[in-house]
């Protein structure tokens, strides 16, 4: 379900993977032309890295201003949206609100006007909202991201969570590299004559 606020219009696209597009020609290209926007629209696909991430149709609540400059229309506003993944030290589910910002400068389509590497490209007046939203929220994701800054892990004996038992211990553990070597002074010991030491009178 899509919500929108103002008199720019939403249109769907043919390319399932850019599915947010905005036509932007209520807006104008009169520079300082301003138009607030708030959008609830479904998340796309791959949005997030390996531990975490925006699970695909969840809903991405944008805050969005759209001005018009003089080189095309500058995008800015926030982007909130509820990540899902696992913590890398206890493997714990993290789930939490991801709020973002996201600034883009989409110019126009115009073929005397120089390319900007730096800039989305318009197509007619229409923009694509899914890059810029896409580059924001994964770039501010954590790559190693954990339920909380303290979090112990888990035991690396048994991969009890540390968490759950603070207290949590396995005694002294024999490196197990070192087991056949102990066994050799246990029976070298076992064999020692216990008379051996004392002293003759």
């Amino acid at each position: 379900m899509l919500c929108l606020i103002s008199d720019v219009r939403l249109v769907a696209t043919a390319d399932a993977k850019t599915p947010l597009v905005l036509d932007t020609h209520e807006l104008g290209r009169r520079p300082g032309n301003q138009r607030r926007l708030s959008l609830r629209v479904p998340a796309p696909a791959d949005l997030g890295i390996d531990m975490l991430g925006v699970r695909e149709s969840s809903d991405i609540d944008l805050e969005l201003l759209l001005e018009a400059v003089m080189e095309g229309i500058l995008l800015t506003g926030t982007a909130s949206a509820p990540v899902r993944g696992e913590c890398v030290r206890c493997l714990d589910t993290i789930e939490e609100t991801f709020v973002v910002d996201v600034q883009e400068l989409y110019t126009y389509d115009d073929p005397d006007s120089p390319e900007d590497d730096e800039a989305s490209r318009m197509e007619g007046d229409l923009l694509d909202l899914e890059p810029a939203v896409r580059d924001a929220v994964v770039l501010a994701l954590p790559h190693n991201p954990v339920c909380t800054p303290d979090c112990p892990g888990l035991c690396s004996i048994c991969g009890a969570r540390l968490a759950d038992d603070p207290g949590h211990t396995h005694g002294e553990v024999l490196d197990p590299r070192w087991a056949a070597l102990s066994q050799l002074i246990t029976d070298d010991q076992s064999t020692v004559d216990p008379s051996a030491g004392e002293s003759k009178e």
